[in-house]
């Protein structure tokens, strides 16, 4: 989230640590903001260390680091914490106003749509609205003027407005918050590959507007921060953008949920893992940080639905052994005498 801060005193081998993601693009929109300005952009590439020769370099890419210190000397040189993306600038400390205003709010609901209300104050040129529809959740970005003034930062405005909001909701909440999708309304770019690491889900490209897309569960979570650690957070705000989460606190639920509803899709890590958008490794880490287990929850989920078929069907016991996901009758028999210490069809002649 950018906000006012001071390029931080890096070395270029820290600047040059980590995987280079960041297309080149966006540091050619970031000149480009300087031109618009009549300003030379020597000074803030030369803190970020990107040489000027590399501009050129369309298929090149930056690190984290070097984008943070590139836009933080950007933003000072600018007075500008847009970048250059809407018709007035945003001056030093503009959304920081935005995050305290947010503080206060109960629920990550509440923050993020005091935060996208509060948006429209600072600029008319979007608006940013909330909407849930079932079980998802949509932060959409409507343009009401071309970002840039041509249009010529269209994409470097809106991938950043839509990080900004998603790496502010899960810094208030704490938490890996993972999308369910982005959507953009142009076509896909050259470096389009690079959409995979902005964004940790799916991503479409000539769609109706932008959008991010997550589930609706997260906006019910209380606010983890407090005014000692907004203070803090602001010295050095960009890097809630990229910082990678690790805990995710309704991974329990959200994993309990598909092998709720898609007990056929979740026969193993790999297969949930992949439905959950993470890897089986990091699927397996994050639950025991949880204090929970794949295998546990299978169990829970399992014996719950189970129960449920046995008490208000008559299905065969054939039948409610394949529904929950066994692969024989006997090892489902087996299961549920480990569970209720009864046999199934004993357990239902009891209903």
């Amino acid at each position: 989230m950018p906000v006012r801060s001071t390029p931080p005193a890096s070395t270029e081998a820290a600047l040059l640590h980590g995987v280079a993601a960041t297309p080149m693009a966006f540091v050619q929109a970031i000149v480009q903001a300087f031109a618009a300005r009549g300003l030379a952009p020597a000074a803030a590439l030369q803190a970020a260390q990107i040489p000027p020769s590399t501009l050129r370099q369309n298929g090149s890419h930056i690190t984290a680091a070097q984008m943070e210190a590139l836009s933080a000397a950007a933003m000072q040189a600018l007075d500008d914490e847009a970048l250059g993306w809407f018709a007035r600038p945003l001056p030093w400390g503009s959304y920081g106003l935005l995050a305290r205003a947010s503080l206060s709010a109960p629920t990550l609901g509440v923050a993020l749509k005091r935060w996208c209300r509060h948006h429209g104050l600072l600029t008319p040129d979007i608006t940013l609205a909330v909407t849930t529809q079932g079980d998802e959740t949509r932060i959409t970005l409507t343009e009401h003027r071309p970002l840039g003034g041509d249009g010529s930062l269209r994409e470097f405005g809106s991938v950043s407005v839509l990080r900004n909001v998603h790496g502010l909701a899960c810094w208030l909440v704490d938490s890996r918050i993972p999308l369910l999708g982005a959507g953009f309304p142009f076509p896909a770019p050259a470096h389009a590959q690079a959409y995979r690491v902005l964004f940790d889900g799916p991503t479409a490209f000539d769609a109706d507007e932008a959008s991010i897309r997550f589930d609706a569960r997260y906006l019910a979570l209380p606010l983890k921060r407090d005014e000692a650690a907004m203070n803090q957070m602001l010295q050095r705000a960009l890097p809630i953008q990229v910082r990678p989460y690790r805990r995710d606190r309704l991974l329990v639920q959200r994993v309990r949920q598909v092998l709720m509803t898609q007990p056929l899709d979740a026969h193993n890590a790999d297969d949930l893992a992949s439905l959950l958008n993470t890897s089986a490794r990091t699927l397996h880490r994050q639950l025991k940080e949880e204090g929970a287990t794949l295998q546990a929850l299978k169990d829970g989920v399992r014996r719950e639905r189970a129960m449920a078929l046995l008490q208000r069907t008559s299905k065969p016991l054939k039948q409610v052994a394949e529904a929950v996901g066994f692969q024989n009758e006997k090892s489902f028999i087996r299961a549920f005498k480990g569970w209720t210490g009864m046999a199934p069809g004993a357990w239902r002649g009891q209903r």
